[in-house]
């Protein structure tokens, strides 16, 4: 059995780096707008849930699944 490649490992924690950075940014011009500390925090939690569900949902339809036992890959000719 192989073990995960360094990129694949650290895969999850870029998509979250990824999803708190937009979520910042989405508390901290609610700040800047509003003024107020507790509706930006919710703002910001909220950004941060929302992020996290639609980027697993675009990784979980982009990832290609991979063949069962026995079958051929997919692209190649049918004998």
């Amino acid at each position: 059995m192989t073990e995960p490649r360094r990129r694949e490992r650290l895969r999850p924690g870029e998509l979250v780096g990824f999803a708190a950075v937009i979520a910042l940014f989405a508390g901290g011009t609610i700040l800047a707008v509003t003024r107020d500390a507790g509706f930006a925090t919710i703002v910001l939690g909220a950004t941060f849930v929302i992020d996290l569900l639609v980027i697993s949902m675009l990784m979980l339809a982009i990832t290609p699944n991979k063949p069962m036992d026995g079958e051929p890959p997919p692209g190649t000719p049918h004998d």
